[in-house]
C-alpha cells in the first residue's frame, strides 16, 4: 500500500483538512506549488531536461547565484574550469543536484514569506535550515554525489513540525501544554490525530513530491546497517540525525555540544562516516550557520546587532570623512583660481570626487563638437584605462539618463541601475561597458546653458547601501561651479585675445 492511499483516522484527515484550507487561503504556498511543479518536469524530462532545467533556474536570479556557486565549489573542481553559465552547470551537476538544490531554496523562501508573526514559526524555519546545513557537509565527506538531495531530505524531515507552527499555531500552543516546549511531538497524536512525521509526509505528498524525498523523511535510529540498507535509508538516516543535530546546537550551549557528540557516535557506522568526520562536519555547518542565522542563540543576535552598530558607525565616519576630502578639494581647486588650465581644474575635481565619494570607477567626459561625440578623457579606478576606448556617444539627444542629466543641468543620482523598470533609460554604450555598477552619479558641466562635458562615478554590489545627503549634493555643485568658472575665464581669454588680433 503506497502511503498516498493509507486511511487514516477522521480526526487526522478533519486536521490536513484544515492545513489544506489555511494553505490556500494563505495564498503564497501556491507560489511554490507551481515553482516544484516546473523544478519536477524539468527532472523528469518532460520537457528537453537540460534547456528546460536552464530555464527553470534563470527565471529566479537568487537561485542561478546558488547554482553557479555550487558548480564553482570545491567538490566539483575536477570537472573542469570555471563554469559561468547555468547552461554549463546542468551538464556539471546534473538535473537531479540543481532540481534538489531548487527544490530546497523554494521550500525556505515561501514559508518565509508565509510566516505569520509567530516567534515558534520562525525557531521551526531557523532549525530545518541549520539541519540542511548539517546535511550538507556530512554528505560531501560521504563523498555523496547529490549532496543537495541529502539538503532538502533533511529539511523536509522538520516539514510537519514547520507546517504546524505556520499555519495552525493554535494546535502547536495546545501540544506545547501537554507535553511542554521541545516535546511538542508526544503531544501531536492526541491534539492533531497523527504524528508530526506523517503530517510531513502528507504535506509532501499533497505537493506531489518525489518518492526518493518521501522516503527520506522518515526517522531512521541509528545503529550498524542492516541487509538491505540503501540510498533511501541513507537519506533517512542523515535527515534524522541533521534534525536532531539541529535541535541540540540550537542553544549554543554545553548540553547541547555533548549530545551532538552522541549523535554522531550514534550514526556514523549507518552513515559510513567516522565519528570524528561527522563531528568536524557538524563544526563547519555550525559555523556557516552563526553567519546566516537571525534569531538562534547559535547565531547571537545580540552580537550581530551590535556588529551592525559599528558597521553603521564606521560608515558614517567614513562618510563625513569623504565630505571632508569634498570640501578642502574644493578649497585646493579655489586656491589654484586663475593658474591652472580647465582640463588640470577638471582633474582636481573628478580626483576630489573619486576620493570622497569612494567610487568604484569615476571618469571625465568632454563634448567633442566636431566628432558630435562625448569622449571619456581621463578615469580614476579598477580597470578603466582599458574601459576608456570605449566611452563614447553621440551628442545627439537621445531619451535616456545621461542626456537627462546634460539636458536639465542637474546632478543626477541613480540608487538602482539594476532595476528592470530603468532599463530603458540606460544607453547601449553605458550597458555595454559599465553595466557592472549598482549606482552611479552624473554631474554635467555646461557653460551658458550648453553641455561641455560631465563626470561620472560608479559603486557596484562591494559598496553598502548608498544614499547621497544634501550636503554631498552642495558639494559636488560646489565642485562643478569652479571647473565651470575655469572654462568660462579660458573663453574670455580667448575672446579678449581675438578682440586684439
Amino acid at each position: 500500500m503506497t502511503p498516498s492511499t493509507i486511511e487514516r483516522a477522521p480526526k487526522a484527515e478533519a486536521t490536513l483538512a484544515l492545513l489544506w484550507e489555511r494553505i490556500r487561503r494563505q495564498g503564497d504556498m501556491p507560489g511554490f506549488t507551481r515553482a516544484i511543479n516546473a523544478i519536477l518536469a524539468s527532472m523528469r524530462g518532460e520537457d528537453e531536461q537540460e534547456f528546460s532545467m536552464t530555464q527553470t533556474v534563470l527565471s529566479d536570479p537568487v537561485l542561478t547565484q546558488k547554482v553557479l556557486r555550487l558548480a564553482n565549489s570545491g567538490m566539483y573542481s575536477a570537472f573542469g574550469q570555471r563554469v559561468n553559465t547555468v547552461s554549463k552547470a546542468v551538464l556539471v551537476l546534473g538535473t537531479e543536484a540543481i532540481g534538489h538544490l531548487a527544490l530546497g531554496l523554494k521550500l525556505i523562501e515561501e514559508l518565509s514569506k508565509s510566516t505569520p508573526d509567530s516567534a515558534n514559526a520562525h525557531v521551526e524555519m531557523e532549525k530545518a535550515v541549520l539541519a540542511g546545513m548539517v546535511a550538507q557537509q556530512v554528505a560531501a565527506r560521504a563523498a555523496t554525489r547529490d549532496p543537495e538531495e541529502a539538503v532538502v531530505c533533511s529539511i523536509l524531515h522538520s516539514l510537519g513540525r514547520m507546517m504546524v507552527t505556520f499555519y495552525m499555531p493554535e494546535r502547536w500552543s495546545q501540544m506545547q501544554a501537554q507535553a511542554g516546549a521541545g516535546c511538542e511531538g508526544e503531544a501531536a497524536a492526541a491534539v492533531l490525530g497523527l504524528s508530526l512525521e506523517a503530517l510531513g509526509r502528507a504535506t509532501a505528498e499533497h505537493w506531489g513530491l518525489p518518492r526518493n524525498l518521501l522516503a527520506g523523511m522518515r526517522t531512521l535510529e541509528p545503529g550498524e546497517r542492516e541487509e538491505g540498507f540503501g540510498h533511501d535509508d541513507w537519506l533517512a538516516a542523515l535527515g534524522t540525525m541533521s534534525t536532531r543535530c539541529a535541535n541540540s546546537l540550537w542553544n549554543d550551549d554545553e548540553a547541547g555540544a555533548a549530545k551532538v557528540a552522541e549523535l554522531a557516535a550514534a550514526f556514523a557506522p549507518m552513515l559510513g562516516v567516522a565519528p570524528d568526520q561527522v563531528l568536524a562536519a557538524i563544526d563547519k555547518a555550525k559555523t556557516e550557520a552563526a553567519a546566516d542565522l537571525t534569531i538562534a542563540p547559535l547565531a547571537k543576535p545580540a552580537a550581530k546587532q551590535a556588529q551592525a552598530d559599528v558597521h553603521a558607525q564606521a560608515a558614517a565616519r567614513k562618510r563625513e570623512a569623504g565630505n571632508r576630502i569634498l570640501m578642502s578639494g574644493a578649497a585646493d581647486m579655489r586656491d589654484a583660481g586663475v593658474t591652472v588650465n580647465p582640463g588640470q581644474m577638471m582633474s582636481m575635481a573628478l580626483e576630489t570626487i573619486y576620493q570622497g565619494l569612494s567610487f568604484k570607477r569615476a571618469f571625465a567626459f568632454l563634448r567633442n563638437r566636431r566628432e558630435g561625440k562625448y569622449l571619456a578623457r581621463m578615469g580614476f579606478g579598477d580597470g578603466t584605462k582599458g574601459l576608456m576606448p570605449n566611452l563614447s556617444f553621440d551628442d545627439t539627444y537621445a531619451a535616456d539618463v545621461f542626456h537627462a542629466a546634460l539636458t536639465s543641468d542637474r546632478v543626477i543620482f541613480i540608487e538602482n541601475a539594476r532595476d528592470p523598470k530603468f532599463a530603458a533609460k540606460l544607453p547601449g554604450w553605458w550597458r555595454g561597458t559599465l553595466s557592472e555598477a549598482r549606482c552611479f552619479v552624473v554631474i554635467p558641466i555646461c557653460m551658458n546653458g550648453q553641455p561641455v562635458g560631465f563626470i561620472y562615478g560608479d559603486w557596484d554590489e562591494t559598496y553598502a547601501s548608498i544614499n547621497l545627503s544634501q550636503t554631498e549634493f552642495t558639494l559636488l555643485n560646489d565642485l562643478r561651479a569652479l571647473v565651470v568658472g575655469a572654462l568660462e575665464r579660458r573663453t574670455q581669454t580667448e575672446l579678449a585675445a581675438a578682440g586684439k588680433a
